[in-house]
């Protein structure tokens, strides 16, 4: 069975919902179909701002995928989610809405040599996109966030900011990191993230948003379940830095040694797809606190006081679900010592450029995270904890997804390599390390009572060590499908978004991505809109003479 559209659009995450609206909302109305592989995900219980950290463990709503083994990390296989259903990964991430370094999008457009991807381009866009509450939940000062109403949207689609309450010991954890010397950073949306914030979800009087929120050699359409969904302009693919590798090898295009591997007819041989990614990585240390700085025991420990609360969300909006699990604070910093490292000094000049630009954080420390939900075992007792997870940014080794059968249900091989580069190692041990001399402060341990995660001490060997038996994937995947520069031995598409030597087919997601952002991604992928349209739809949009 056969249907007939003017663009197709493979994957409903925040790329392809930000790229479908921006299609189908252009003056001309073309017809566009967005596809997904799983269901509708319109449960009002998945929008449980208190539970977004929950929704990943819905096997429906999840690829399930794992990295292949570790060598680094103990050769453990770790998860490596992928959201399934409208919205995607949207709809099972943990609602961080932060947008990275302004250095970031210059070096970007340093990559592929077009504006279109610098700073100040794309923050227009940004606010276009977004509209902000920025409110401040009772106690916070202007010195925790102080958030400019002219820095942000006030009417696109995607609603973020502050929850309207905040847990007892959010600012004392925030006065702490300042006491110990950390700088504060009023509004971490700014373009440069150095510092301690006040998070900004993406999320809205206890709701959380998902990006169904938005809404020669030819590709010539989609065929899906014995369903042909034929393009007659074009075919885009927004399916992640997952699952784009993954259509577009079992579709022909891709290394030619793989495809003849798994007898897949060569179309295009692309050796650059699959290669390149780039995740960031992180782990936790976990303190159980005095009652003075902690109240979570009252409401995780007593199931009839979570019940309530979710009835109380249900009917107003309002509650305990609003509260617990939905304020953080998120902090980016800088190593110390970075330019006399001899690993910082074998990189390559441009990548020591970069890391030393002004905005680019080194790593992140995250608060309050609901880790009771995570690790097993973990007793009521010690539900009264400080979970600050630690995030390595910038590292330099380079992973890939291969083939692994000539099957396209079968996924593909995916291989971070974390921890495998040098430079990733030695920044790994850093940034615990002066993460850890953070929770010695007297701030900070005045109120610990016992440790319940952290590696047995500071020295190289167990900071190491720890990292390679508790390391987990942020599922920020880039690169995959990168973008380039024509004749770029890494480029797979052009700054126009087209697969180059495939007319009629565009990639616009994460795998595009030549630069892995300082910060958590879903931001990166929905918001180059110019009036809700992102830079991939305005292209085609100016190209087809749809307005």
């Amino acid at each position: 069975m056969e249907y007939g559209y003017d663009f197709v659009v493979v994957g409903s995450g925040p790329a392809g919902c930000a790229l479908a609206y921006g299609l189908a909302h252009s003056s001309k109305k073309p017809t566009v179909v967005l596809l997904e592989a799983g269901g509708k995900n319109a449960d009002s219980n998945l929008r449980v701002d208190g539970q977004r950290w929950l929704t990943f463990t819905h096997k429906d709503m999840n690829w399930g995928y794992k990295t292949t083994p570790q060598v680094c990390c103990g050769n453990r296989e770790l998860d490596y989610s992928r959201g399934l259903g409208l919205g995607g990964s949207s709809a099972i991430n943990f609602g961080v809405f932060s947008i990275g370094a302004r250095d970031d999008y210059e070096e970007w457009a340093h990559v592929t040599g077009d504006d279109a991807f610098r700073w100040a381009p794309v923050q227009q866009r940004l606010k276009r996109l977004e509209t902000f509450h920025g409110a401040l939940p009772a106690g916070i000062s202007t010195k925790h966030a102080s958030p400019k109403a002219s820095d942000h949207g006030s009417s696109g689609p995607l609603h973020v900011g502050y929850p309207a309450e905040c847990e007892a010991d959010v600012v004392p954890l925030l006065d702490a990191f300042e006491q110990a010397g950390y700088q504060m950073n009023p509004d971490h949306n700014l373009g440069n993230p150095i510092g301690m914030s006040l998070l900004i979800s993406s999320a809205h009087k206890g709701q959380r948003s998902m990006a169904q929120d938005l809404l020669g050699k030819k590709a010539v359409g989609v065929e899906a379940s014995g369903k042909f969904y034929l393009a007659s302009k074009e075919v885009i693919l927004t399916a992640s830095a997952l699952n784009t590798p993954r259509i577009l090898m079992h579709s022909g295009i891709g290394p030619k040694e793989q495809l003849e591997q798994y007898n897949i007819p060569v179309v295009h041989h692309v050796p650059a797809i699959g290669q390149d990614l780039r995740d960031h990585a992180f782990c936790q240390l976990v303190h159980t606190r005095s009652d003075t700085r902690a109240s979570r025991h009252g409401f995780y420990g007593d199931q009839t006081a979570m019940d309530a609360a979710l009835k109380e969300w249900k009917e107003h909006g309002t509650g305990s679900w609003t509260k617990f699990a939905t304020t953080m604070g998120i902090g980016f910093f800088k190593l110390d010592g970075l330019p006399f490292w001899d690993e910082f000094k074998s990189l390559p000049e441009e990548e020591q450029r970069h890391l030393n630009s002004e905005t680019v954080p080194h790593y992140e420390i995250f608060t309050h995270f609901p880790i009771h939900w995570f690790l097993p075992g973990f007793r009521n007792e010690g539900l009264n904890y400080s979970c600050l997870l630690v995030l390595l940014y910038n590292a330099q080794g380079r992973g890939t997804v291969t083939l692994q059968s000539s099957d396209p249900d079968v996924p593909l091989l995916f291989d971070p390599k974390f921890l495998e580069h040098p430079f990733d190692r030695w920044s790994a041990i850093e940034a615990l390390r002066q993460a850890m001399r953070f929770t010695r402060t007297e701030a900070y341990a005045k109120d610990t009572v016992s440790t319940l995660a952290a590696p047995k001490s500071d020295s190289d060997k167990d900071l190491l060590e720890y990292w390679a038996q508790t390391i987990g994937s942020s599922w920020h995947k880039t690169g995959t499908v990168e973008m380039g520069k024509p004749g770029g031995a890494d480029a797979v598409v052009d700054n126009d978004f087209r697969v180059m030597g495939i007319d009629g087919l565009r990639v616009a997601d994460m795998s595009v991505v030549p630069v892995l952002p300082s910060c958590h991604v879903q931001a990166v992928a929905c918001k180059y809109y110019r009036r809700y349209i992102c830079t991939c739809a305005e292209k085609l949009v100016k190209e087809y003479d749809l307005e």
